[in-house]
C-alpha cells in the first residue's frame, strides 16, 4: 500500500510481539492509533470500534491482513514499544513539519497525568516533560519520568532529542541548573531563560539584591534594557515591565553558568475584580536582546495552553491506560493528534476547535483523508 512516507518515520520502531502469533502488521496498527486519535478516540475500545467502521477506508492505505485488531491487541502492542524509539519517530517527524528557525521559543515543562495511576496510589507514576514551539504552537517532543522532582535529569535527555539549533529554550525554575544551560549554549547551539527560585539560593538572593538596589536608585548609572507590556482579557488587566541587564561582570557566579550574558526581572501586576496582586520573578540568560527575553518570558507559559488542550480536547487526564509504557505511548500519540490538527488550524479561517475538528474527522472520511495524507503521508 501506498504509505510509504509514514513507513520511513516509524518503521525504526522494532516489533517486540512474539512473532509467531503476529497477525497484525505494527505500521498497521500505528496508522490506524493515530488516525483514531485525530478523529476523537480517546481509549482502545473507541480507537477499535472506529477502525471496525471505517476499515474499508483503511484499506486504502494499509494492507489489514486479518482485518481490524481487537482492542487487546492495541492495548499490548502500545504497552510494548519502545517508547525511547517512538519518541526519535515523532521528532524526526516534527522535524519536518514544524522547523525550528533562529529566535524561536521552545518552552519546556513538565505535566502529571493523573489518571494513570493504580487504585491504591495517591498520586499518578506518570510525568511527562515536553517541548513546545510558540512560532506554530506545536509540541516538539517528550520524555517520561517518574516524579516531578526527576525534570532535572529528563530534561538533559529530552535537549539530546530535539533539533533546537537557534532557538531560545525556557524552562522554569527546576530547569534552573548548571549542567542543563551548558547543554543548552554548548551542546545545543541554542539561548537560553531560565526562571530562578531559591533552589538556587545564593545566585538567587545576590540578583534580587541587586535589582532592589537598582530599583531604589533609578537604575542610576546603570545600563539596562526595559520593556513594558499591558494586556486585557478574561476580566483582568496584566501589566508587565522587564528588565534585563547585561553588564555582570560583578556576578560571582557568573564563572558557573556556561554561556550567560544577562539577568532578568520581571514585575507583574494583576488586576481583577478591582484586587490587585504584584508578583516579581528573576532569571538568568544568555541572550542580549530586550525584547527577545521579554518574549521569550511571555510566550513561555504557552506551553501551559498545549497542556490545557491536552486535558479539554484530548481528556488527557482522564486517560485510565497506565500500564507499562501505555501511558507514555498513548501522551506521544495525542501530540501527534494534536499537532496535525493545529497545522489544519492555521489554514482555517474559522478558526474552528479542537473538539470541533476532531469531531468533523469522526464523520468525514474525506476530511480525515485530507489531514493524514497533507501530515503524514505527502512528507
Amino acid at each position: 500500500m501506498e504509505h510509504s512516507s509514514f513507513i520511513s518515520y516509524f518503521s525504526m520502531i522494532r516489533d517486540l510481539r512474539q512473532q509467531g502469533k503476529v497477525l497484525h502488521n505494527l505500521i498497521d496498527i500505528l496508522f490506524i492509533a493515530v488516525a483514531a486519535f485525530i478523529a476523537g478516540a480517546d481509549d482502545w475500545e473507541i480507537v477499535m470500534e472506529f477502525a471496525k467502521r471505517r476499515e474499508s477506508w483503511f484499506k486504502k492505505f494499509l494492507d489489514l491482513p486479518n482485518g481490524i485488531p481487537s482492542i487487546s491487541t492495541f492495548q499490548r502492542t502500545f504497552r510494548m514499544i519502545d517508547p525511547k524509539q517512538f519518541e526519535k519517530c515523532f521528532i524526526r517527524w516534527i522535524k519536518e513539519i514544524a522547523r525550528i528557525s533562529k529566535g524561536s521559543i521552545v518552552a519546556i515543562d513538565g505535566k502529571t497525568v493523573r489518571g494513570a495511576k493504580e487504585g491504591d496510589q495517591e498520586k499518578s507514576p506518570v510525568h511527562i516533560v515536553s517541548a513546545w514551539c510558540n512560532k506554530n504552537s506545536m509540541s516538539l517532543g517528550q520524555i517520561k519520568t517518574n516524579e516531578k522532582s526527576n525534570e532535572i535529569t529528563a530534561i538533559p535527555e529530552l535537549l539530546d532529542l530535539l533539533y533546537v539549533k537557534g532557538a531560545v529554550i525556557t524552562i522554569d525554575a527546576m530547569g534552573a541548573q548548571r549542567e542543563i544551560a551548558k547543554k543548552i549554549a554548548k551542546d545545543k547551539e541554542a539561548d537560553y531563560v531560565l526562571a530562578l527560585k531559591k533552589n538556587q539560593p545564593s545566585l538567587y538572593e545576590e540578583i534580587e539584591l541587586y535589582f532592589n538596589s537598582a530599583l531604589q536608585d533609578d537604575f542610576k548609572d546603570i545600563q539596562f534594557q526595559h520593556i513594558r507590556t499591558a494586556e486585557k482579557g478574561h476580566g483582568r488587566i496584566e501589566k508587565r515591565n522587564y528588565y534585563l541587564i547585561t553588564d555582570i561582570s560583578w556576578l560571582q557566579a557568573k564563572k558557573d553558568w556556561f554561556g550567560i550574558s544577562g539577568i532578568g526581572m520581571v514585575r507583574c501586576q494583576i488586576e481583577k475584580k478591582g484586587v490587585i496582586s504584584e508578583e516579581t520573578r528573576y532569571y538568568i540568560t544568555s541572550v542580549t536582546s530586550g525584547s527577545l527575553f521579554a518574549d521569550a518570558v511571555r510566550t513561555h507559559w504557552g506551553i501551559e495552553s498545549m497542556h490545557w488542550v491536552l486535558d479539554v480536547a484530548f481528556k488527557e487526564d482522564q486517560s485510565r491506560i497506565r500500564k507499562e509504557n501505555g501511558p507514555e505511548n498513548t501522551a506521544l500519540l495525542r501530540k501527534m493528534a494534536m499537532n496535525i490538527i493545529k497545522i489544519e488550524k492555521a489554514k482555517d479561517e474559522k478558526q474552528q476547535s479542537y473538539k470541533a475538528k476532531r469531531f468533523i474527522a469522526s464523520l468525514d472520511e474525506a476530511y480525515l483523508e485530507k489531514l493524514m495524507i497533507d501530515n503524514i503521508l505527502n512528507y
